[in-house]
């Protein structure tokens, strides 16, 4: 992670811009205050942007809109909102007199639809993009037509953040690597009340590990003695909840 910080650190200095990507279903718990305090003290530009916009509803975007500035929401599975985010960066680079190519960083935690962005942005796959987070490991150089060039960077996660839970949430840590997915799944359910259940069909109830073994009994998820094999049938779970199948609003 330490190196991934290094480069981070050399996007921020050689971009004119800078793309600080959350994600729409969970924009505090993906904003990164390291990474916007390096921004702010590099003196540069500043424009968040929220992707899978297309899994919210508008009343909450409209929320969010007025809470962060300048923002935009994206769907780069939709292509929305990718032409407001190119002008933004337009108009940026024209306010800053910038001739050539405007140089825009794009950063955030890993897994929030960085790359995708960028693909969506430049209208075709460019940038490799993956379920499983961490699928960028250096800078990417990406041209998106004759004004921008995209610097793709890692997912960082900030320093002090040791939450292993919200990772799971927010997909930082891929549900294939969570290393107490029925715990994480629990703390989901706690957060997200009647989400999960209401996906699965399942009654809510205060005690979520019986509401899990519900769920895999439901879902056939059994050991050999017929018990509910839980931490399997919470890995499928955060696999739904990381896609997105599993809707938030």
């Amino acid at each position: 992670m330490a190196n991934y910080w290094n480069v981070v650190n050399k996007v921020i200095d050689k971009a004119d811009i800078l793309l600080l990507v959350l994600d729409s279903r969970f924009v505090d718990q993906t904003r990164n205050e390291e990474l916007e305090q390096k921004i702010l003290l590099a003196g540069k530009k500043l424009i968040y942007v929220m992707t899978k916009c297309d899994l919210v509803e508008k009343d909450y975007i409209e929320k969010i809109k007025n809470k962060l500035r300048p923002s935009v929401f994206v769907s780069s599975k939709e292509f929305l909102g990718t032409t407001m985010l190119k002008e933004k960066i337009i108009r940026e680079g024209y306010l800053q007199g910038i001739k050539e190519r405007i140089k825009v960083g794009v950063l955030g935690y890993p897994n929030v639809g960085k790359s995708s962005l960028i693909n969506a942005m430049k209208g075709r796959k460019a940038a490799p993009t993956s379920i499983t987070s961490g699928q960028t490991r250096g800078v990417q150089n990406i041209n998106a037509g004759s004004k921008i060039v995209f610097l793709d960077t890692p997912g960082v996660i900030p320093y002090s953040e040791k939450d292993k839970n919200k990772h799971a949430l927010t997909g930082s840590v891929d549900f294939a690597k969570t290393k107490e997915p029925d715990m994480a799944v629990m703390s989901i359910m706690e957060q997200c009340p009647g989400k999960i259940e209401r996906y699965y069909n399942v009654e809510v109830s205060e005690d979520k590990e019986q509401t899990l073994e519900q769920i895999a009994l439901k879902k056939k998820v059994i050991l050999k003695a017929g018990e509910p094999d839980t931490k399997r049938m919470a890995v499928v779970i955060l696999k739904e909840w990381q896609t997105g199948k599993i809707k938030t609003d």
